[in-house]
């Protein structure tokens, strides 16, 4: 049988110019690529001023990014200025020892052993979203990843805050970060003139005001959340809590700023592999048909549970495939704090160090039919990733997402309950193309007709 090849962008069988290429970039991060980006394990274009270093193999990435993660650990000027007006100094863009203390605090609050109790909140949202889509009328045309944005962003705010400040204020915040993505600008050509760090960037008033939106809604969960004497456990608790308890010291915008980086690493993320499994689906009737067949042997009209999900081997292959073909954060950029090499290669102190997972996850010399949907490809028996470095959808090395455990239990859960139940289909005539800007979406939206199963 031959599998469905989903879409991606095209790719030009020239390099393209550093002019191209940064108009490219500013309107999709994942066209810029040419044919060859495919096949190589190292790739070098020169930006401006600047350098642009591609690790492409296993054994690179491996290198640069657990091996010599001390001298790669920064995070591009591009990512920090882009991220800075909405987290601050947050986790996701922090390195040195604020970075050290703050990834010791939310690791403990977000390891795989807390699962357990965090996934009733997943369960919980899944069941909402379920009890809603059964009250709409079949073919209902619903947008699919505006929908799973708000269940995903509904899902973090609880478990963040507790369920009951959480569901109150997470589609205000969906709003509000959507609005950002879509205003944040994709390349800092101040960096890459070679122009000094502490000049500001002109981000645009509405970029601000979008931050300052968000900000003011956490300001206010975080106060009623920690200010209660009997608060709802929470993640937002037991991050303060050990915070004090390891000597870091949270003050309150600290802990504003790791909210923030929860919130968006928790929802959009999510969101956005959900969004593109229902399209994957969509577009696969086998798939879809295994995909019922086996939620329908595991489940009752209820939601799933964390008990469930190791009993959904096939709906878990599905998000990982998922996840392999359209990886949330395609691109991660550090910069070299220091002279070094890579494969042998001189890299110099300044040089951007890409982690292009959008390459490596379609890469032809390491996947077998690379851009076709496979799930049996994550089944036992079917030979998984090629390397541990060969697929990093969360990232990898010490700056490995601390979420990705949780990402992975959020998206087997809410997939299952929602297929138990129904299935969408895409809008007939409508063009979905894998655009990237803060993250990998399929477009700005994606029209989907709602289908009850009997």
């Amino acid at each position: 049988m031959i599998a469905y090849t989903p879409p991606f962008p095209e790719r030009p069988l020239q390099a393209a110019s550093a002019l191209q290429l940064l108009l490219t970039a500013r309107r999709n991060l994942v066209a810029i690529w040419p044919d060859s980006a495919f096949d190589r394990p190292f790739l070098t274009h020169k930006l401006l001023r600047r350098r642009l270093v591609v690790v492409n193999s296993p054994e690179l990435v491996r290198e640069v990014f657990v091996e010599k993660a001390e001298v790669f650990q920064r995070k591009s000027a591009q990512q920090r200025h882009a991220l800075e007006p909405l987290i601050g100094d947050g986790l996701f863009i922090s390195d040195g020892e604020t970075w050290k203390g703050r990834r010791r605090a939310v690791q403990t609050v977000t390891h795989v052993s807390k699962l357990a109790e965090l996934a009733p909140a997943m369960s919980a949202g899944a069941g909402h979203l379920l009890a809603d889509w059964k009250g709409r009328a079949a073919g209902t045309e619903i947008d699919a990843l505006s929908e799973m944005a708000e269940l995903t962003a509904g899902i973090i705010c609880a478990s963040i805050f507790g369920q009951r400040l959480g569901a109150r204020s997470a589609a205000a915040v969906v709003g509000a970060f959507s609005a950002y993505q879509n205003l944040i600008g994709q390349i800092d050509v101040m960096s890459l003139l070679g122009l000094p760090e502490f000049l500001p960037r002109w981000q645009g008033w509405r970029v601000g005001r979008a931050a300052r939106k968000i900000q003011r809604v956490l300001d206010g969960l975080i106060t009623e959340a920690l200010d209660r004497e009997a608060g709802e456990a929470s993640l937002l608790r037991s991050l303060s809590a050990s915070a004090s308890e390891d000597g870091t010291g949270f003050d309150r915008q600290a802990i504003r700023n790791e909210a923030a980086v929860l919130f968006m690493a928790g929802h959009e993320t999510t969101a956005n592999t959900l969004a593109w499994a229902w399209f994957l689906l969509s577009q696969d009737g086998e798939t879809e048909r295994r995909l019922h067949a086996e939620v329908d042997s595991v489940l009752g009209d209820g939601p799933a549970t964390f008990e469930d999900v190791k009993r959904l081997p096939f709906t878990r292959a599905v998000i990982e495939e998922t996840l392999r073909l359209y990886p949330p954060v395609p691109l991660q950029a550090r910069e070299a704090v220091a002279d070094s090499t890579i494969g042998g290669r001189t890299v110099k102190r300044g040089d951007l160090v890409v982690l292009n997972a959008w390459t490596l996850h379609r890469h032809r010399r390491l996947w077998d039919e690379p851009d076709a949907f496979r799930p049996d490809r994550f089944m036992p028996g079917g030979g998984g990733a090629p390397s541990r470095y060969a697929y990093v959808p969360f990232s990898i090395g010490p700056r490995i997402c601390t979420g990705a455990a949780f990402g992975l239990t959020e998206a087997v859960i809410c997939l299952a309950t929602l297929a138990r139940h129904h299935r969408l289909k895409l809008r007939p005539g409508w063009v979905v193309e894998p655009t990237c800007r803060l993250s990998l979406r399929p477009g700005t939206r994606l029209p989907m007709l709602l289908e009850h199963r009997p």
